[in-house]
């Protein structure tokens, strides 16, 4: 198969792919709370659908690594996916929904990174096919999707979603099955190679999914080793403070802004800003950013961007100022993103670079969000948006760590510009 023939097929998966999952992020969360959820309750389950996919994203990628048709793979599970999607319509109370979310999230998880594996591999394969044209392609669609959701919730309710979501997640697993079964891998030194390309979000996704494979293999001795890097322990924790700041927003900002009296098109407005936000700095903004702050002024600009959007959130959801505030989400999710691939790619020696990636992965953007998530629920229900305090002081929390760093490619201190 041709760049020319293959090139198009990707560009419809990854475009059904991301407007799944546009048209269902921000309004499912409201659509538990609909089902008869209470605010813990949507916290635990939320949090129990991040959990399940640390275990089911590598086992999937281990299945479309040793399967030997990863194209098949992809659209079994992006199948299942749209036909357990289906289960949330019938479903009430906190027992069957949160089943469903596990299932759900478990046959999710492998979804982008087993697409990333074969995009990357057909892109490597030659010139003329560039993987940030498909990836590019979901961001808009993700976009797109959310705006579209918007507006048909205004119309039908937040049931909606769900026909929605699964729906493109069909089409998604028919385009899946057309696309090559040229899987590329990840080398090494991916987050160098994001950063000097300025695709690093796209990639990222593919290097994690390889990162926690090997890692899978690592022994215990290597983890111990990766601790002992310098500043390697102490960003992970920075990352960890910074990234888990946006459980609260991920998983109440909609239902906050809904009960303020913003209107479903009001809610997928905001929500892609911020989506589109990230693109820019993955794509164009991110990278000279970090060369002009440093490691230590790019962690501190995610920090106080954080302190400033979660600050005015505790204070007001008029719609006038969240369109300002949240576009920082450029910065306080994808300019931290990359800098820490940045600390992992300068840092890291080579032999311990997978363990590094599933190290980020798994514990820093992994399961501490996934611990914010199920504690926010029991602050937003007690708190409302007074909860959003908490991820400021989150954000707070990490400016101190960020003293007496190391730069991750000189050695040397940290730059203070």
């Amino acid at each position: 198969m041709t760049h020319g023939t293959a090139l198009p097929r990707f560009l419809v998966l990854y475009a059904a792919l991301f407007a799944a999952f546009g048209v269902a992020s921000p309004f499912m969360p409201g659509l538990l709370e609909q089902d008869g959820l209470t605010s813990s309750a949507v916290g635990i389950v939320l949090a129990g659908g991040t959990a399940i996919r640390l275990a089911a994203g590598p086992f999937g990628g281990r299945l479309a690594d040793r399967g030997g048709r990863p194209s098949v793979v992809l659209a079994g599970f992006t199948a299942a996916a749209a036909l357990v999607a289906l289960g949330y319509v019938p479903a009430r109370g906190l027992a069957l929904l949160l089943a469903v979310s596990l299932v759900h999230a478990a046959v999710l998880a492998p979804l982008t990174p087993v697409a990333d594996a074969l995009a990357l591999g057909s892109a490597r394969a030659g010139r003329g096919f560039a993987y940030g044209w498909v990836r590019g392609a979901g961001s808009a669609a993700f976009i797109a999707g959310t705006l579209l959701s918007g507006q048909l919730v205004g119309r039908h309710g937040l049931g909606v979603v769900v026909w929605l979501n699964a729906g493109l997640l069909a089409l998604a697993a028919c385009a899946a099955a057309a696309v090559p079964d040229r899987l590329g891998g990840v080398s090494d030194q991916a987050g160098a190679h994001q950063a000097e390309t300025n695709q690093a979000g796209a990639n990222q996704a593919g290097a994690n999914q390889a990162g926690a494979d090997r890692a899978g293999a690592a022994s215990g001795n290597a983890m111990v080793d990766l601790l002992r890097v310098p500043t390697f322990g102490r960003l992970m924790l920075v990352v960890a403070l910074i990234g888990g700041s946006h459980a609260l927003h991920d998983g109440f900002e909609v239902i906050r802004w809904r009960a303020a009296g913003l209107s479903a098109p009001q809610c997928s407005v905001l929500w892609a800003l911020s989506v589109a936000s990230e693109v820019v700095v993955f794509t164009l903004a991110g990278a000279p950013l970090i060369r002009l702050l440093g490691t230590r002024g790019a962690f501190a600009v995610s920090a106080l961007a954080g302190m400033l959007r979660w600050g005015t959130a505790a204070l007001t959801a008029r719609f006038g100022w969240m369109a300002l505030v949240e576009p920082l989400h450029g910065l306080t999710f994808a300019l931290l993103h990359l800098t820490c691939m940045q600390v992992i790619a300068g840092t890291v020696p080579s032999r311990l670079a997978a363990t590094a990636q599933a190290f980020y992965a798994t514990v820093a953007m992994g399961a501490t969000p996934a611990l914010v998530t199920l504690l926010s629920g029991s602050l937003y229900g007690r708190f409302g948006s007074g909860a959003f305090w908490a991820m400021l002081g989150m954000c707070a929390a990490s400016l101190p760590l960020l003293a007496g760093g190391r730069d991750r490619t000189t050695g040397g201190p940290l730059p203070a510009h």
